[in-house]
């Protein structure tokens, strides 16, 4: 096998544990709230995520074609930019799941495929116009709009029950929530699965093995939707535990609504071909729920670091990416530098996340009574 073929298979590789990395990273946004309210057991709601993520791989191929022809020039992207840029991804994937934020893994990656292909190509390889229509635009307006809808449809959820006793109207929806959590996953795996399906794609075009535009293969579906169940079985405990109980309290209404309004959002999203933020989709949900109940606590110390990762992913992703291009751009020495260094961070991350870790047991738990009282203080 031929340095290119060795270099095939590494990047094809690197995409899929990216993808995994992007399960764990976003199981939060099908089934934290399912989770918090009890609705579903924890170990059971990452399996129906997992299998649904799965069969939602399949229903769409819309955003991996404009992840593998869209953001940037396949005409000047290189297998070596691409592994970079995947490397970039999986850092701040890692970093952010260590601290327990649901940032976006959709923007880590574009962030690092961006930044890859700028250093490597040049700004005029990255098609800043779709970067926007695309990417940014969505990335402001889906977070809003799941909110406001949330916040509507959470405010009549209470008051058309409030007449009615609450243990049946709690029952109720949290039979709903099954429904709804289910349809998250779905909606998460016709979303986030196509965006490595394109990289694999467009990691295939750059090789010459498929013609300028072509779609995934069936392969490349497949393999790309088992690496994100597998990595959504793995749970990300971590993230669940922020969106579940950091956010806000989350009772059976507002998770039902929240869910309904996040998948609503995210299936429109990916029949037009926009490759959004399920993170930051979700989140705007579980907000909107919280401020659509009376009297609920919603903690913006907690909503500000959230946000703030949201704004550092994109730049932060395409250093990382950029970083790793220009030293891979060395050749085997830096390509082998670049991979080294990677496992080295992500072993060192998951090594600091036994310190205090977080599992099935204990992902209900409030937060730290430390992190409670500062988001006391906040405004």
């Amino acid at each position: 096998m031929d340095g290119v073929s060795v270099l095939l298979v590494a990047v094809i590789i690197t995409a899929l544990a990216f993808d995994f990395t992007n399960g764990f990273h976003d199981t939060a946004n099908s089934m934290a709230t399912s989770i918090a309210t009890g609705a579903l057991a924890p170990r059971v709601a990452v399996a129906v995520a997992g299998v649904l993520n799965l069969v939602g791989a399949f229903l769409s191929t819309t955003v991996a074609r404009t992840i593998s022809g869209g953001i940037v020039d396949d005409k000047a992207v290189s297998l070596t930019m691409i592994f970079a840029g995947l490397i970039g991804a999986i850092l701040w994937n890692m970093v952010t799941w260590l601290a327990g934020l649901p940032s976006s893994s959709s923007h880590a990656l574009f962030g690092g495929l961006i930044g890859a292909v700028w250093v490597g190509s040049g700004g005029d390889a990255v098609r800043f116009g779709q970067v926007v229509e695309k990417i940014v635009i969505p990335a402001i307006v889906s977070p809003v709009l799941a909110c406001l809808t949330s916040l509507l449809a959470t405010y009549l959820a209470y008051v058309l029950t409030q007449r009615s006793p609450s243990g049946p109207v709690s029952r109720g929806f949290r039979v709903g929530q099954i429904g709804s959590a289910s349809l998250v996953a779905l909606a998460h795996g016709t979303n986030d699965a196509q965006k490595t399906m394109g990289v694999i794609t467009l990691t295939l075009i750059a090789a010459g093995v498929l013609g300028q535009g072509s779609g995934p293969p069936w392969w490349v579906t497949l393999s790309a939707g088992l690496a994100i169940s597998l990595g959504t079985y793995a749970g990300g405990w971590r993230i669940i535990r922020t969106m579940g109980k950091g956010l806000t309290d989350i009772e059976s209404p507002q998770g039902f609504t929240a869910e309904t309004t996040a998948t609503t959002v995210i299936l429109v999203s990916s029949h037009m071909g926009f490759p959004l933020s399920t993170t930051q989709v979700c989140a705007g949900g579980i907000l909107g729920a919280g401020l659509g109940r009376k009297l609920a606590e919603v903690r913006w110390g907690v909503a500000g670091r959230i946000a703030v990762s949201w704004v550092l992913t994109l730049p932060a992703a395409a250093s990382a990416g950029g970083v790793a291009a220009w030293l891979a751009g060395r050749g085997d020495i830096g390509l082998v530098l670049v991979a080294g260094a990677a496992v080295a961070a992500v072993s060192g991350m998951y090594a600091l996340s036994r310190r205090k870790p977080v599992h099935a047991d204990n992902v209900n738990q409030p937060p730290d009574r430390e992190a409670q009282q500062a988001d006391s203080l906040a405004p």
